[in-house]
């Protein structure tokens, strides 16, 4: 099966580049109400970067449950705050109260991510959390 009988895609010509493929592959792995950083995805495909791994799911990550791709810090996608906070509380996704920040909007809060309890390490299984 290509990827983009699978994943869709943006590509001109329908195409999902490979590398991209093994990502959405990845990202679609991830258990519910878990987590992996885009460095923890490049480094269990062996190759590529968390940039690299970022590009893919900004490219054609629509299609699969992006909001479980992340950076490092826990913090949101910028943008998407609400709707990740919606996702994250509706999979039981571990969070971490939220601090007083200073935005274009106005003082706000949101919580982060705990990435010590929701990072997933690749394995079969949900139940395997990563630790630093």
């Amino acid at each position: 099966m290509s990827g983009t009988e699978e994943h869709g895609s943006d590509a001109p010509d329908g195409e999902l580049p490979e590398y991209a493929d093994l990502v959405l592959g990845v990202a679609e792995r991830i258990p519910p109400g878990r987590v992996m950083t885009y460095g923890d995805v490049a480094e269990y495909l062996g190759e590529g970067g968390p940039r690299q791994v970022g590009r893919v799911m900004a490219l054609y990550g629509g299609a699969v449950p992006w909001w479980r791709v992340v950076r490092a810090d826990g913090v949101f996608l910028p943008g998407k705050e609400r709707h990740v906070l919606q996702q994250y509380r509706a999979e039981g996704t571990p969070l971490r109260e939220a601090r007083r920040t200073e935005g274009a909007q106005g003082d706000r809060t949101m919580p982060r991510l705990d990435m010590r309890r929701a990072r997933w390490d690749g394995r079969e299984g949900p139940e395997r959390a990563m630790h630093d």
